[in-house]
């Protein structure tokens, strides 16, 4: 099956290379995305420009694919769900949730010379970065792209309610499946409380499984894919 893996803040394709490697050994196509603004040098790059990147990804797939969105990238694999949920076998979502219509994408940070640069590791103290080591930390920053200024500050558009029919996996990596269902029964991650087939996985791991747990990682996206 084709699985489409979407990086976070600051990452780009590479991010995946351990990933994909394990999905392949599995039987699966993976396609790790460098999408616009984080990675190509287009530094002039919105929101509208990932998203048709997805999209494209997406409409190439022989079959329908599985679309991973990990950490502020959960929101564009939601949005690719809304623009295509008849061709999406199912969105999994790695270490975070989709932001709602009218939300900025991504203003978690402050933007610098029109871009968010990585901003070190103190807002990550914790379960998000507690199984990264210096030289793991090390690589992570060597490799970090700053995000454009108008990837992060785009508005979420929102328009198809077919995108709640679209199976869910939520994978929970730092916060655990129990956390995950607290927030939703309490209203605060209002796209997920609609979901038609949601599923909550645990993840051993910190915020970056891509990095820390590559091969667990993989095989638990393997897992998902069958079941898609």
């Amino acid at each position: 099956m084709d699985i489409l893996l979407i990086g976070g803040l600051w990452l780009d394709g590479s991010a995946w290379d351990d990933v994909a490697a394990g999905l392949r050994a599995l039987g699966h196509r993976p396609v790790p995305l460098t999408l616009p603004g984080q990675g190509d040098g287009a530094t002039s790059a919105t929101l509208d420009d990932q998203l048709a990147a997805v999209l494209a990804a997406v409409d190439a797939a022989a079959e329908r694919p599985v679309v991973v969105g990990h950490s502020a990238a959960c929101t564009l694999a939601w949005l690719a769900a809304d623009a295509r949920p008849g061709r999406i076998a199912r969105v999994v979502l790695v270490g975070g949730f989709p932001a709602a219509d009218g939300r900025p994408y991504a203003d978690f940070f402050a933007v610098r010379d029109g871009a968010v640069p990585f901003p070190g590791w103190a807002p990550f103290e914790g379960p998000d970065a507690a199984d990264l080591d210096e030289a793991a930390r090390r690589r992570f920053e060597s490799r970090a792209i700053p995000v454009p200024e108008g990837v992060a500050t785009g508005v979420v558009r929102l328009t198809d309610e077919r995108r709640f029919g679209v199976p869910v996996a939520l994978v929970c990596p730092e916060y655990t499946p129990a956390q995950a269902r607290e927030w939703i029964d309490a209203g605060e991650i209002p796209e997920l409380t609609r979901v038609e087939r949601l599923e909550m996985v645990d993840l051993d791991s910190g915020h970056w499984p891509m990095f820390s747990r590559p091969r667990e990682f993989a095989r638990l996206l393997a897992e998902l894919a069958g079941g898609a």
